[in-house]
């Protein structure tokens, strides 16, 4: 079906109203997603239930519920689509953990300092596996292409991000590259399968890609802001994480760009080491030339341009929980 256009930006609704908008879909996907999640292989179960236990924000499969409802979809099966999201991502999170060395996300031991990189990384791939099981069992081939080209670009951005990892030449388009690939295509995924459930017309349907991307590019980027200007208790990870594996993002690039040759001198020796007992001189340049102003506002324009797509839905509940997830993707404190 094809939705008429709205006039103007929407409006849009607090985190706790889209929340409880959601509840009761929700509360089902994460019962699917325990049932699907159960092997007879007792180390899968406990790898894989550690992680999702964990919780976080559940905010890829709320995309889907919500872009599903927001294009007329009135059937069930955007419920399963938003557990595969969730066994995608979740498989990415265990598999960059081991990548990054990591010892904490959501203010939890990582499955990898807790049972090792091997276990981590095969639980990683019983998701995948599962997430093309549960896909497949919808019979819908524009569903399945879509998830197969989303995934195969997951990985390529993986080993983009890895060719960066202490390259103190990574400029801005690299790293949009990046992270397009590593976090905002699995945003667009979410949002366009609601649109294609839904039996939207091909505008909708790009429009709703479209808003996902540009949601996903926001949050990662407010992502990257929060590493350095963040609370680690709230964050649930330790503040400096991308210093210490290499990674240049966009406030530290930044600096980089503008600051003077002595300091710029020093950024890059500290990305190349991975120097992380150097994080307060880093600020001390981010802040020199307002490097977290100029990211926080990239990614304001890059929810600005998610808010803008949403013109082509019928004002309703779930596309006003739509605009305020791209309020919040800017807008957090974790």
């Amino acid at each position: 079906m094809s939705a008429q256009p709205a006039a103007a930006l929407p409006q849009a609704l607090g985190l706790r109203e889209i929340q409880a908008l959601v509840a009761d879909e929700m509360g089902a996907v994460d019962a699917l997603i325990r049932r699907r999640l159960h092997s007879e292989v007792a180390l899968i179960d406990q790898v894989a239930e550690h992680i999702i236990a964990a919780g976080g924000k559940r905010l890829r499969p709320m995309l889907v519920l919500l872009a599903a409802r927001a294009c007329g979809y009135a059937g069930r099966d955007h419920l399963q689509l938003a557990a595969v999201i969730e066994f995608i991502h979740t498989a990415t999170l265990l598999h960059d953990d081991v990548v990054d060395e990591s010892d904490l996300r959501r203010g939890r031991k990582t499955a990898n300092a807790l049972w090792g990189n091997a276990p981590s990384v095969l639980v990683g791939d019983f998701l995948y596996s599962r997430s093309f099981q549960l896909m497949v069992e919808l019979e819908r081939m524009a569903v399945m292409r879509i998830l197969a080209d989303t995934t195969n670009a997951i990985a390529e951005g993986e080993v983009l991000q890895l060719l960066h990892v202490g390259n103190p030449d990574t400029d801005e388009a690299a790293y949009l590259r990046v992270i397009e690939r590593k976090t905002a295509v699995l945003f667009a995924a979410a949002t366009r399968l609601g649109a294609v459930l839904a039996g939207a017309d091909e505008a909708t349907e790009t429009a709703m890609a479209r808003y996902g991307l540009e949601l996903g590019l926001a949050f990662q980027i407010a992502d990257d802001v929060l590493d350095y200007s963040g609370d680690a208790d709230a964050l649930g990870k330790n503040l400096g994480d991308d210093l210490a594996e290499g990674k240049a993002t966009l406030p530290l690039i930044h600096a980089m760009a503008h600051s003077d040759a002595a300091t710029r001198a020093r950024l890059r020796e500290i990305v190349e080491q991975g120097e992380v007992a150097a994080m307060p001189e880093v600020l001390a340049a981010i802040r020199a030339c307002s490097g977290l102003d100029y990211a926080r506002e990239r990614a304001r324009r890059h929810a600005h341009e998610a808010l803008a797509a949403l013109a082509v839905l019928r004002r309703s509940p779930p596309q006003a929980a739509l605009a305020g997830l791209a309020h919040y993707a800017v807008d957090r404190d974790r």
